[in-house]
């Protein structure tokens, strides 16, 4: 017996090793691929939806826009097309969480950096008071990339409706004043179909590795 093992211990290792990669390959075959859920305004707190969208559980997609960035241009959801990207809401005098959002973003920024497939895109809830001076000086202060990373001013009520209807992160109706949208510390993956694929609390290190995570889940999902 141990003169067989000897003989043809070349071909029994070779044969456990196939043997060892065929059944790899079967259980990954198997295995269940993970895709992200698709939100729907049905599915999100009605607090952040407005209500003539609450009912709705099906075929929810972001709203086309048309702002203007911390250079002055003009930003649509055309320059978006085909793309992941991941979008907040914030404020550049914000004392509480939109620093660390921010900070984490950058984190983002850092990570996707030679990615040609997503981007980030941050909208101001005060544009009165975001001119595009002001959200170029924060941009230069935080690090923000251009090429990567668009902050987004303009028309007041076009940001809000795409807050409450689109994007589903504004807690309630504002009042007029300059800081009377109420925004969440959420972070919105959005896929190349203009679709709503996750939330993510913006100012939790756990819920940016998770977004990471869901990013490589995303990019599979479209071939990326």
């Amino acid at each position: 017996m141990e003169h067989f093992f000897t003989r043809y211990k070349t071909f029994l290792l070779f044969f456990s090793g196939l043997s060892a990669i065929i059944l790899y390959l079967f259980f990954n075959a198997l295995k269940p691929r993970k895709i992200l859920p698709i939100y729907q305004p049905a599915e999100v707190s009605f607090e952040l939806v407005d209500s003539s969208l609450q009912h709705i559980k099906k075929y929810h997609k972001i709203a086309d826009f048309k702002l203007t960035n911390q250079n002055g241009q003009s930003i649509s959801q055309r320059d978006y097309e085909n793309r992941i990207y991941i979008a907040d809401f914030f404020f550049t005098t914000c004392p509480s969480i939109c620093p660390i959002m921010t900070d984490n973003m950058v984190d983002i920024q850092q990570y996707i950096m030679d990615d040609e497939n997503i981007y980030l895109l941050s909208f101001s809830v005060t544009p009165a008071i975001d001119s595009v001076p002001q959200l170029k000086k924060y941009a230069l202060e935080k690090g923000v990339i251009d090429a990567k990373w668009n902050l987004l001013t303009g028309n007041k009520k076009e940001i809000y409706t795409l807050a409450r209807k689109s994007y589903f992160v504004v807690k309630e109706d504002g009042d007029g004043g300059p800081h009377d949208m109420i925004h969440t510390e959420n972070f919105v993956l959005v896929d190349p179909d203009k679709r709503i694929r996750g939330y993510y609390d913006g100012t939790s290190g756990t819920a940016m590795d998770s977004l990471k995570l869901d990013l490589v889940t995303l990019k599979e999902e479209y071939g990326f």
